[in-house]
């Protein structure tokens, strides 16, 4: 192996990702012998290309799987795609559109044929990228949730939640997507407060010259006004119960109607009732049976029913009828108003509330079991904050609607006779022998047209991906569901919890009894530095594999780890890669000085049995550290603990510490010892960085054909000494004086210097004395129970430190720097003092906090006094 002096990731990450494949280290299945670990891929949509989001979220769950892995569990991670029906149908139509071809001109089998083609072309793209991060799904278990054996689950469960009366079709007010031309669920909608205008518009009051006006945002959907609504407790309008009103531009007469609903100090107290419209404006008609005129098509264009504009889009519209009422004297006023609209989360289009037939599934009784199991938490949210969110969602849950106008995705098993009476079957065949139970007709039979929500399959999602047909004949499962269900982990992104997350628990429960996961770990969102979200329009999302191609996939790991708390965002910021790839050849170098190292049968120094005492227990306080950060799913916590104990301890501290003179031989047990080290550093970093200590693992040392890092054990912590930890981190800090010192003095590094050492306390130092003495390039260290005259001196706790200095340094200069550090030392006190003085801070800051203020007044008084000391031996 060529020891280049920087690491390139290039040069490793194919090659070991390649025969981690061949060798199957990503493969599970059911072994009695083992604790089963599960985890199930939030299923990326199959038009995806990897975003920083899939990033970070894959990372996560990347670095869960190999622990578990080498833990000793038969760990899983199984990888797929979701069909995605309104995005995939969108690109569908949009690739059409280049060729020339109108969906409207297909049949639906020759618009699925075009679907399966775009989707064999492109459909993988983003499993592809998610191999050149690094991750170790079982790809032979590679789901999509189009299926044959997933597709005939859905249909399955649709039928029997039919079956239990859970599944019912009715006329409701929808949110309806004019550019995916399809209904949408609630949750399927993004409110943003958007800048709109408030019409103010005059209508006359029927048989006479009167006007009432009327605020509306929409002044395009007047001519679908059923009637007019004022507040019977407001004496403005009194007078005007029942009568009419005329529409201004169409001149049709509609009744004035009461009724509490009404706000009386919004606009002008009036209200406009459009009840195909609008969601609130329905629920007013059908109490006051009025008339639904609905004057849009499925596109947002103004049909025949509008009279005016037909054909116009509904935004172009609403321009061109303000301007008409203005020009004809109908507009009283105009006023800028922000206004909460709906958009589509798929499409990002304006929602338009619209009376349509669909299909819908009852939510009131089968989410109870997905509520209360959260909220005892046998499901646990990380972090816990989720669960209010959740608890709001839960406890006032809707009927979802399932039904979607579309042809790419699991079709309605709803079937339809010529008088229009409906059976729910699986095929024709049993549609029609429904038909012929009931005594209806059977000769002609068409199916629904309409496609099932994506989301009402993802819901089945850690169910099927094992056994599909877990849902036919009462089958209780096939050996790996009963194995790797339920899964352990879930690693995903809070805005889906509800559309996704909710939907999995409650199918959990209905067809397995029991929860699909124990943890749900909820990603922040990736951001700028800036704070703002990424997106291809503002410019300011980093192209993924354009970061593993500049930097390695250890370095954009561990940068995307190093600031992401659970549920918070992650500010991104290409330094962090940067200082994943920095770790990288910090811990490259570190291997090229180990190996570097020649290797012979002497004593091992006193100062290297001491470094190999304290790095012993330093390994493992921080390996007990790491797992408990694993334990409670500090992820950011549990990378930065494995960094400082690598690039600190070992790096700065431990390799310092035993590292033989320039040309000299190190001691077999010292190197030993080191590579020991090594390798425990490398597995237990192996999760965040696989390619760099996989490659390091085997080059450390010769391995047999089946040792490699990703199947290694997991580090075994021991007991270690507190005791030698304080002592080392007093050790450190004394080492770290006398070399500040050296900097400001202008002192070399290669002069030797003598330290008198007094202790005022019970601080210990003694076993540490070797290692001060070769790291502070010392030729002699004396405990002392005086000052040491003519020297520079430094307290650290109790303890005083003494260097000679006469004949080396400036006496003037000395003084003055020490008058310096006088004057700041004591205006450091008496600001403590200040603090301690008061009563309100002593009586109301937590004990430690005040105990620590005190151990810095008790600091600052000794650190005065070994420098007026000193200022007196000059």
């Amino acid at each position: 192996m060529s020891l280049s002096t920087k690491y390139n990731p290039s040069e490793v990450e194919n090659k070991w990702y390649q025969l981690w494949l061949e060798r199957g280290f990503f493969k599970a299945k059911p072994n009695p012998d083992k604790e089963p670990y599960t985890i199930v891929i939030p299923p990326p949509n199959v038009t995806g290309v990897l975003h920083m989001g899939h990033m970070l979220n894959n990372t996560i769950q990347d670095v869960l799987i190999r622990k578990a892995r080498m833990d000793g569990k038969e760990a899983l991670w199984v990888a797929g795609t979701d069909h995605a029906s309104i995005a995939t149908e969108a690109k569908v139509v949009a690739m059409l559109r280049e060729r020339g071809i109108k969906k409207s001109d297909l049949t639906r089998e020759e618009f699925l044929k075009y679907a399966w083609e775009w989707k064999e072309k492109y459909g993988g793209i983003i499993l592809e990228q998610l191999k050149k991060l690094g991750a170790s799904c079982d790809w032979d278990r590679t789901k999509f949730t189009m299926d044959e054996d997933y597709y005939e689950a859905v249909i399955d469960v649709f039928i029997d939640l039919h079956k239990k009366g859970y599944i019912y079709r009715g006329l409701r007010m929808v949110n309806w997507d004019p550019l995916g031309k399809t209904a949408l669920a609630d949750d399927e909608v993004n409110h943003k407060d958007v800048q709109s205008k408030l019409y103010y518009i005059q209508y006359k009051i029927e048989g006479s010259n009167e006007f009432v006006t009327i605020a509306t945002v929409r002044p395009e959907t007047i001519m679908a006004d059923s009637a007019i609504c004022i507040n019977p407790k407001d004496e403005r309008y009194s007078h005007l119960k029942g009568k009419r009103a005329i529409i201004p531009l169409i001149n049709k007469s509609i009744p004035i109607i009461e009724d509490d609903y009404v706000t009386m100090d919004f606009g002008t107290g009036c209200l406009k009732v459009t009840p195909a419209h609008d969601m609130n404006d329905y629920q007013l008609g059908q109490k006051h049976k009025l008339e639904v005129i609905d004057i849009l098509n499925d596109d947002g264009t103004l049909n025949e029913k509008a009279q005016l504009y037909i054909g116009e889009d509904r935004f172009i519209a609403r321009k061109k009828i303000a301007k008409e009422l203005e020009e004809k004297g109908h507009l009283a006023k105009v006023e800028d108003y922000k206004s909460s609209v709906g958009f589509s989360e798929r499409t990002d289009a304006v929602i338009e509330p619209r009376l349509s037939l669909q299909w819908f599934l009852k939510m009131d009784t089968i989410t109870k079991p997905a509520l209360e199991h959260v909220m005892n938490d046998d499901i646990q949210l990380i972090p816990p904050k989720f669960k209010n969110t959740y608890h709001h969602w839960m406890a006032n849950v809707r009927d979802w609607c399932i039904s979607r106008q579309l042809w790419w995705g699991h079709r309605i098993p709803a079937w339809y006779n010529e008088d229009g009476e409906i059976v729910v079957a699986k095929t024709e065949a049993e549609a029609k022998e429904k038909f012929k139970i009931q005594n209806l007709k059977f000769e002609i039979v068409r199916q629904d047209e309409d496609v099932m929500d994506t989301w009402f399959s993802s819901w089945l999602w850690p169910i099927a991906v094992f056994d599909a047909s877990v849902f036919k004949d009462g089958n209780k499962g096939n050996a790996d569901l009963n194995y790797f269900y339920p899964t352990n982990d879930l690693v995903t992104a809070p805005e889906i919890l509800f559309f996704w997350v909710a939907r999995m628990i409650i199918a959990g429960y209905e067809y397995r009894n029991e929860m699909p996961f124990k943890n749900v770990y909820l990603t922040g969102i990736v951001r700028d530095k800036q704070g703002r979200k990424m997106s291809k329009s503002l410019g300011n999302s980093p192209d993924p594999l354009d970061l593993i191609a500049n930097f390695g996939a250890d370095a954009v790991r561990t940068g995307m780890l190093f600031s992401s708390p659970a549920g918070n965002d992650l500010l991104y910021d290409e330094k962090l890669v940067e200082q994943g790839r920095n770790f990288s050849n910090k811990i490259w170098n570190a291997f090229r000085l180990v190996k570097g190292w020649e290797v012979t049968d002497t004593p091992t120094p006193k100062e290297n049995l001491v470094a190999i005492e304290w790095f012993e227990s330093k390994l493992h306080a921080s390996l007990t550290e790491l797992n408990d950060h694993f334990s409670k799913f500090r992820m950011s916590d549990a990378l930065m603990c494995i960094y400082k104990l690598i690039w600190d301890d070992f790096c700065a501290w431990y390799l310092e510490m035993v590292k033989p003179e320039f040309g000299k031989p190190i001691d077999k047990t010292s190197y030993e010892k080191t590579v020991q080290y090594f390798e425990t550093l490398l597995k237990a970093l192996h999760p965040f960085m696989p390619f760099i200590t996989e490659e390091l693992w085997q080059e450390l040392r010769e391995r047999t054909s089946d040792n490699y890092i990703i199947v290694a054990e997991w580090p075994k912590v021991k007991s270690f000494d507190p005791g030698i930890l304080a002592e080392a981190n007093l050790a450190f800090e004394v080492i770290a004086e006398i070399r500040n010192m050296r900097n400001a003095k202008g002192m070399s590094p290669k002069q030797a210097l003598a330290l008198h050492v007094k202790n005022n306390g019970s601080e210990k130092l003694d076993v540490f004395l070797p290692i001060v003495k070769k790291l502070a390039n010392l030729n002699a260290v004396e405990m002392t129970a005086a000052s040491v005259s003519n020297s520079s001196s430094f307290v650290i706790r109790s303890m005083e430190f003494f260097i000679p200095m006469e004949g080396k340094i400036d006496a003037a200069k000395e003084k003055d720097t020490l008058l310096k550090d006088l004057e700041y030392q004591k205006g450091f006190l008496n600001s403590i003092e200040k603090k301690l003085a008061n009563e309100k801070f002593v009586g109301s800051a937590k004990p430690e906090i005040v105990d620590n203020e005190r151990k810095k007044k008790a600091d600052a008084e000794a650190k005065i006094k070994a420098i007026e000391e000193s200022l007196s031996r000059l």
